[in-house]
């Protein structure tokens, strides 16, 4: 486990992160709980990654409540806000990580078509779903709160191929509505977005060597983001260090897209 220099910058909140069971979701997770953060995860069909990130809160000594959801549901989402509320109180921070897989497996072979409806119903219409549920519970809420959505970096550059073109057109769709939301709900919420660039998800460690060579020399990092690279940008998003920070777009991405 990497070291962790923010500990204590989530201390008392609570943090309800959809996707939460793998990949960047299960990073940002663990990572707000090792903050001094409660968390709720949302899952959709993993339920034992589910329980093993739930695991790994509670070692922290911090509380974790688990629900199964399909973002693009609305029904589903009223259920996972109960559940926050119903464990913690509340919620102080949301964050917005699930998004349909068109990359790896069986998504991977999935029509044009077929994918966009995908990265319609769940990152995009998902993600407005749950922002106005969470600005719903935050703005009943003495101090508010503050939600943070998931676009992609290559949404304001661009970038050539089909996957791309949908994720760009997805993705934009994400950031500008944020920003429409972080002016319809201030001061009492804020609303930021992460961009996360090359990203060592499923999809990159999959990926063919000499691709993964070829991204990592073009990066001036010099080598793909982690998940926890991006986990450590959420923390701060979630934290009142960003307390006067809304309405922002913060990649995450070591200088691919500047």
């Amino acid at each position: 486990m990497p070291a962790d220099n923010r500990r204590g910058a989530l201390a008392g909140k609570r943090l309800l992160v959809t996707g939460g069971s793998s990949g960047i979701g299960r990073a940002i997770a663990e990572a707000a709980a090792r903050a001094g953060a409660d968390v709720a995860l949302t899952f959709r069909a993993n339920e034992a990654g589910a329980n093993t990130v739930a695991a790994a809160i509670r070692a922290t000594g911090q509380r974790a409540a688990i629900v199964q959801a399909d973002v693009a549901i609305e029904a589903d989402l009223a259920r996972v806000a109960e559940t926050a509320v119903d464990s913690f109180g509340g919620v102080d921070a949301w964050i917005n990580n699930a998004g349909a897989d068109i990359l790896t497996g069986e998504g991977a072979l999935l029509s044009r078509r077929a994918k966009l409806d995908q990265l319609l119903s769940v990152d995009l219409r998902g993600t407005m779903f749950a922002s106005w549920r969470a600005a719903e519970l935050m703005e009943s809420q003495p101090d508010g709160g503050t939600i943070i959505n998931m676009s992609w970096d290559g949404a304001s550059s661009g970038m050539a191929g089909l996957n791309p073109q949908l994720f760009a057109a997805v993705k934009g769709g994400v950031e500008s509505f944020s920003r429409a939301l972080a002016r319809s709900v201030a001061p009492k919420v804020r609303v930021n977005i992460i961009a996360p660039g090359w990203i060592e998800t499923s999809f990159g460690r999959e990926a063919p060597a000499a691709f993964q060579r070829e991204v990592a020399a073009r990066i001036p990092m010099q080598r793909w983001g982690t998940p926890e690279d991006v986990a450590g940008a959420a923390i701060y998003l979630a934290s009142d260090a960003a307390r006067y920070v809304t309405g922002q777009t913060l990649m995450v991405n070591g200088g691919d897209v500047m």
